[in-house]
């Protein structure tokens, strides 16, 4: 039985994650941030050179192990030129478009402090452009930021401090209203940050025992492509990703609901860790959506890329508008808590997957000759595995 969710401390986390900017490149106060929470938990934890996180909840088994990860990173811009007019050119980092850019306050981050600004069309006054305004193009080339600061000119931006390089992060503008709806940019994926600190918690809180160990991971450069491309280790045999699902024209997705993506733009996701988490959600009565994504991808793909032959899946809360002004519901990162939760405290998918290599005996089967169509994947009985790994911890 999955215990009951603090929702009091998943919003908290919410709303201070998206207090801390943290665009690609620009991470060490989130990366702090959520060691802190790590430690208030008791739950070990290491980091790569650039600030990844890897925690460990201790199981009966180290093998198979299996990591679930989120990305603390997210969308922002940098300065790519000082102009003439005493504004600032911006190149996207991550990919977002122009479009939404449009009207937002930020904060410039340059090598003596922080100054703060507004993204505007190059021409946004009405009053000076009329229809004009409606009609320019929209793209990077078509916006610029106002600095608040007396400058008028190339030489005034440089007098204030601004270089060519320095970061800019957009503010989230969070709101969570009573009915349950939480709108803000990043919620991708601080949302799902907030639920994987949250099952952690859940773990603590109710001294929940895991078959195996599990490895929260907390990755710097998803948006940018290559995520969860460090930080494993030839343990981890399955690896879940948690991410913004997208409820849209088209999609199977609900902001009510957790989504688990059957495949994405790098292909599909695996087969039978994939059927589990739909059994999951089903032995636990968990709203899940299943969905195809054609425009997307998550820290999953930077680690198959990397070479990691591990079992892969998706898990998201459902939102809409993702890389503009996403919104979510309570009820979709209940259901995404929980369904980690349910992961967590669950058997491996195979047990000869505890090594990385082995005979045609215990290997998965999707097919049998004659079927129509493929069985339900069972889950495993617990210690149904572990005739085939190492002999259990003392």
């Amino acid at each position: 039985m999955i215990p009951d969710i603090d929702h009091a401390y998943l919003e908290e986390v919410l709303l201070q994650l998206l207090a801390i900017p943290s665009p690609v490149g620009l991470t060490d106060a989130a990366v702090r941030y959520a060691a802190g929470r790590f430690e208030a938990l008791e739950i070990p934890y290491v980091l790569t050179r650039r600030g990844a996180i890897r925690a460990t909840l201790a199981g009966r088994e180290e093998r198979p192990a299996r990591a679930i990860v989120a990305h603390l990173d997210t969308l922002g811009a940098m300065v790519r030129a000082l102009k003439d007019n005493g504004r600032l050119a911006i190149v996207p980092i991550g990919h977002w478009s122009a479009r939404f850019a449009e009207g937002a306050r930020l904060t410039i981050f340059t090598d003596e402090g922080r100054l703060r600004g507004t993204c505007l069309p190059l021409k946004a006054s009405g009053h000076a452009f009329g229809d004009e305004v409606d009609s320019q193009p929209v793209g990077w080339d078509y916006v610029e930021v106002r600095v608040d600061a007396p400058v008028h000119d190339r030489a005034g931006l440089a007098a204030a401090g601004i270089n060519v390089g320095d970061w800019i992060a957009v503010d989230p503008q969070p709101e969570i209203q009573p009915g349950g709806y939480i709108n803000s940019r990043y919620l991708d994926d601080k949302a799902a940050v907030a639920a994987l600190l949250t099952a952690c918690k859940a773990v603590r809180d109710h001294g929940l025992v895991l078959p195996v160990d599990v490895h929260p991971l907390l990755t710097l450069t998803e948006e940018v492509g290559s995520g969860a491309s460090a930080a494993l280790h030839g343990e981890v045999a399955e690896l879940v990703s948690l991410d913004i699902a997208i409820a849209a024209p088209g999609q199977n997705t609900s902001e009510h609901s957790a989504t688990v993506c059957m495949q994405d733009m790098s292909g599909p996701f695996d087969y039978h860790l994939t059927h589990k988490l739909i059994a999951l959600a089903k032995t636990h009565d968990i709203p899940l959506r299943r969905d195809v994504f054609k425009y997307y991808r998550t820290d999953a793909a930077a680690a198959v890329e990397a070479g990691n032959d591990i079992r892969t899946a998706m898990l998201g809360f459902g939102a809409d508008a993702s890389h503009a002004q996403e919104r979510t519901h309570r009820d979709a990162l209940t259901a995404l808590t929980k369904m980690i939760v349910a992961y967590m405290t669950s058997e491996p998918v195979a047990r000869r997957d505890c090594r990385p290599m082995g005979s045609l005996q215990g290997f998965t089967e999707q097919l049998q000759p004659g079927d129509m169509a493929p069985p339900q994947t069972p889950l495993p009985a617990p210690g149904d595995f572990l005739d085939t790994c190492p002999p259990a911890k003392p």
